[in-house]
């Protein structure tokens, strides 16, 4: 095989990826693009609309939170923004009843609160006694 059949076959091949890779949805840059700049704007109006429902001292604790559990974080500002949509929020949210908030999904998620316990290890021949012979 010569290097223009070789070239040939390479160029074949690739096109031959590049089209399943269309068809099987990886759609072309623009399209990503704009998938991407659309989730963007929504990630942005989210904020943006939980800046309106919850007082500074609130926001600052949800984002502390969800430093530590993401997936936390998310589920609270689903139901507060779901809240606010329905109406049944009169007020902005306080840090008072952002707690409460997480109360009651600590409960519905059936995590209980979290414990350590510290088990050390003892020695085979180490008595708690030997201090005593001085």
């Amino acid at each position: 095989m010569g290097d223009a059949e070789l070239e040939a076959i390479r160029q074949r091949r690739m096109a031959e990826l590049m089209q399943q890779q269309q068809q099987q949805g990886g759609g072309s840059e623009e399209e990503q693009k704009a998938a991407e700049s659309r989730r963007a704007r929504e990630e942005e109006e989210r904020r943006a609309m939980l800046a309106a429902i919850l007082l500074p001292e609130a926001r600052e604790r949800l984002s502390r939170i969800g430093l530590v559990k993401p997936e936390k974080a998310r589920a609270i500002e689903d139901m507060i923004i779901g809240a606010a949509r329905r109406g049944a929020l009169s007020e902005k949210v306080s840090e008072s009843r952002l707690i409460e908030l997480l109360e009651q999904v600590n409960e519905q998620s059936g995590q209980r609160k979290t414990t350590v316990t510290i088990q050390r290890r003892r020695m085979a021949f180490d008595s708690d006694d030997d201090d005593d012979d001085l």
